[in-house]
């Protein structure tokens, strides 16, 4: 067949993915184009979203006889809570969403991380379930800055699950997003 350099191509300049009918080069992901979506609609840009993780907590069981090693298995999962964080906008919805769980009204939503290609097609989707805001962090003031006012608000869920992207956003969904929630 031929050597491999860095980029998976083969020597020859055939690559595998093509041998396979996937095309010439399949190029990771960029981090800095994604959105999110709660209920369904795209709620405002978001500079950062971190809190995507599965842990899974294995427990040790001590096996009669086998003194070689300790087997493990699969304990609970835990999921942290998911932190969104953007610039301050005009847009209060998740302000709103926050206030409620303060005044004892926990609205339960489902939502998602979407990763998106060049082109704005859906690459992955995770989508998180039964969340509710627990933190909301507003802007630090600093008189002698001119940067960006952040809000963050945390997100506790019940779980993550993740989906191959559908296809193009919709800007229905964008400006439907901003006004809802």
């Amino acid at each position: 067949m031929g050597s491999f350099d860095a980029m998976g191509t083969i020597s020859t300049g055939l690559s595998v993915a093509k041998s396979f009918g996937l095309g010439i080069r399949i190029d990771p992901a960029l981090a800095h184009r994604f959105s999110v979506e709660i209920d369904g609609l795209i709620v405002g840009g978001f500079t950062e979203v971190s809190g995507l993780t599965a842990t899974i907590a294995p427990f040790k069981v001590n096996e009669g006889g086998q003194n070689a090693f300790t087997e493990q298995r699969r304990g609970p999962v835990s999921f942290p809570n998911l932190v969104l964080k953007r610039g301050m906008t005009t847009a209060d919805m998740l302000w709103l969403w926050h206030q409620d769980v303060l005044n004892g009204n926990i609205t339960r939503r489902n939502g998602s991380i979407v990763l998106l290609t060049e082109d704005i097609t859906e690459m992955w989707r995770w989508n998180f379930h039964g969340a509710y805001p627990v933190t909301w962090t507003g802007p630090s003031f600093h008189a002698d800055q001119a940067q960006v006012a952040f809000e963050s608000i945390e997100l506790v869920h019940r779980g993550i699950s993740k989906d191959m992207g559908i296809g193009p956003v919709s800007l229905s969904n964008i400006s439907a997003g901003i006004s809802a929630l």
